[in-house]
């Protein structure tokens, strides 16, 4: 099950719930009981490659995206 973070506009709390896709955008009830309204916020992650490298050239399994081998790669 997907996790989803939930985040309190008037104090900045966030909250994770696990939640089905069908229910993420539902009603999140407040976890103190004190009526403040949570909203579902847009949750990233990043990676970040080797040194020189950009996100657009990461190296993943046995090959580069370049098409060569990753021990022949120069990134």
């Amino acid at each position: 099950m997907p996790q989803y973070e939930y985040i309190c506009e008037d104090d900045g709390e966030v909250i994770i719930l696990l939640r089905t896709m069908a229910e993420a955008d539902g009603k999140v009830e407040d976890p103190e009981g004190r009526g403040r309204v949570f909203t579902r916020k847009l949750s990233v992650f990043g990676t970040q490659g080797g040194r020189g490298s950009s996100s657009a050239h990461v190296h993943s399994g046995p090959s580069c995206p370049c098409g060569k081998p990753q021990s022949r790669c120069g990134n």
